[in-house]
């Protein structure tokens, strides 16, 4: 049994007549005759009594009809249910990001994205790399900015930004009245590494970038986060390479940002997505920061020239 077989049968109910209710239906009435009959022999029960002059329901059919309406206005409900959660899901962009991305790339696009489109909700989450791959993967989060790409067929990755590193140190410190610091000067300094499981890239950059140059510390201090680092260079007890956006930080009054007379690694700012998702509230943002990007410098542009919405 089907639902068709139901809404044969409620439209013959209805009508009482197998032609009007074949008009109704836009069947022809010998298909439709077949199918109330296909339904009675299912069943086992005669729904209606038929004559040359009228149809009739019978018992049963009165109460096989109450039913049928009950059923057929349960599926008509579960579609619509389901219809709604869909445009529901397609209303909410769920964005994952690190600092970085909050720094460098939301305060255009964000303010723009709600203004643009008022109608979609946004929601931040602010997680490391493992665990937006992690939501991205599960389907948790629309679109995701991090350090590393994902190396799965079915995402997208694009580089939207390269991060300068820079060298901070304490405004007392004589290394800071020079513009460019040369690397062996660094010899004999506290380093100062934030350790959090949100900036292993960070971490990684910059232990590969002491090996590779042979670089010898005084000591190594760990911190959790790039502001416990701050703290500290601030308090003169060492100092760390950390990336430039920290800028606003330097209105600390004991802290100077120079460059090394050696290239410093970059940080790349990795949007993902899923090229399988069809929401049209992440259509609208890839759409908005494509255009945002291309025009404003401030935005970093996609590093990649094959990225495309």
């Amino acid at each position: 049994m089907e639902l068709r077989h139901l809404r044969y049968f409620i439209a013959v109910a209805e009508e009482l007549n197998f032609s009007k209710a074949a008009l109704r239906l836009f069947t022809a009435q010998p298909s439709l005759s077949q199918q109330i009959k296909d339904l009675e022999e299912e069943i086992g029960v005669r729904l209606f009594n038929r004559t040359k002059r009228k149809v009739e329901l019978t018992e049963e059919g009165a109460v096989f009809l109450e039913q049928a309406r009950l059923t057929i206005a349960q599926a008509e409900r579960s579609i619509d249910l389901t219809r709604k959660a869909y445009l529901s899901k397609q209303q909410i962009l769920k964005v994952g990001f690190i600092t970085a991305a909050e720094i460098r790339i939301f305060p255009r696009i964000v303010p723009n994205f709600r203004i643009q489109y008022p109608n979609f909700k946004i929601e931040l989450n602010i997680l490391n790399d493992q665990e937006q791959h992690h939501a991205l993967i599960k389907d948790e989060l629309d679109i995701i900015f991090t350090r590393k790409l994902i190396a799965q067929e079915h995402i997208e990755n694009h580089i939207v930004f390269k991060d300068e590193l820079a060298l901070i140190l304490p405004k007392e410190d004589p290394l800071a009245s020079l513009d460019l610091i040369p690397l062996s000067a660094l010899s004999g300094l506290n380093i100062i590494i934030p350790t959090s499981n949100s900036l292993t890239a960070l971490n990684q950059a910059i232990t590969r970038f002491i090996d590779t140059h042979h670089l010898t510390f005084k000591s190594h201090i760990k911190t959790q986060t790039i502001v416990d680092s701050l703290n500290l260079i601030n308090a003169g007890q060492g100092c760390a390479i950390l990336p430039k956006y920290v800028d606003p930080f330097s209105s600390l009054p004991n802290l100077a940002i120079r460059t090394l007379d050696t290239e410093l690694p970059t940080l790349d700012l990795v949007m993902s997505y899923k090229k399988q998702n069809t929401s049209a509230a992440l259509k609208c943002f890839l759409n908005m920061f494509y255009s945002l990007s291309m025009s404003s410098p401030a935005i970093g542009a996609p590093v990649n020239p094959t990225f495309k919405v």
